[in-house]
């Protein structure tokens, strides 16, 4: 018998296995000077450099590639305004990865419905959200892609707070941060994106899951 292992860690684990088969090599100190001094052509080569991470993360939070490409150009702009204030020690794709996310949280609270702002009521800490399903290593057959496709199915704030908590490792406090809603309210979020995302996952493999939250 297969050991079970935890559904949601092995799924994210193999969608963020999928997002960092693009990892940007360090800049070295000059094209970095450069690019921040106003030089096009270190601009550029950075841009090349960047590109493919940096879609990676916006296609995950845009329905469309043209709404991705547009903001990962708001992104990767920003990125060039603040190099003077990177430090080596940082991990570069971590810090852009931030500067990324950050922007397209940005857009995303700017330009929101008020449909979206009050989408689901609040809700405290004295839930549960933490209950998980285990499931076999032979149910896990699917691409990556396929769970991004279903995570973008998902209603607005419960995308984010899925893709924030998830996939780039932010805090239910950061979340609610930047999403500015309660702790309680981003857990709730992540609960629900889960169990739709099971029901999704459920159907198209056939599976029934009796233990469903």
């Amino acid at each position: 018998m297969q050991q079970a292992v935890n559904y949601w860690d092995t799924h994210c684990l193999l969608l963020t296995a999928n997002c960092i088969l693009f990892i940007v090599k360090m800049p070295d100190t000059q094209l970095l000077t450069d690019a921040a001094s106003g030089d096009r052509r270190a601009q550029f080569q950075l841009y090349q450099r960047c590109y493919s991470i940096l879609m990676g993360v916006c296609v995950r939070y845009r329905d469309s590639e043209e709404e991705a490409a547009a903001l990962l150009n708001e992104g990767f702009l920003k990125i060039v305004r603040n190099l003077e204030n990177y430090r080596r020690e940082i991990p570069f794709e971590a810090w852009i990865r931030r500067i990324m996310i950050n922007t397209l949280i940005d857009d995303f609270r700017k330009n929101r419905k008020v449909s979206e702002l009050i989408e689901h009521r609040d809700f405290n800490d004295a839930n549960d959200h933490a209950q998980l399903l285990t499931f076999n290593l032979a149910e896990l057959a699917f691409e990556a892609e396929e769970l991004v496709a279903m995570i973008k199915t998902l209603p607005p704030v419960s995308q984010k707070v899925f893709n924030l908590f998830a996939i780039d490792g932010y805090s239910h406090r950061e979340i609610g941060l930047l999403l500015t809603i309660s702790e309680g309210t981003s857990k709730w979020h992540l609960s629900f994106a889960r169990q739709r995302l099971r029901d999704l996952l459920a159907k198209k493999n056939g599976v029934v899951y009796a233990n469903k939250l």
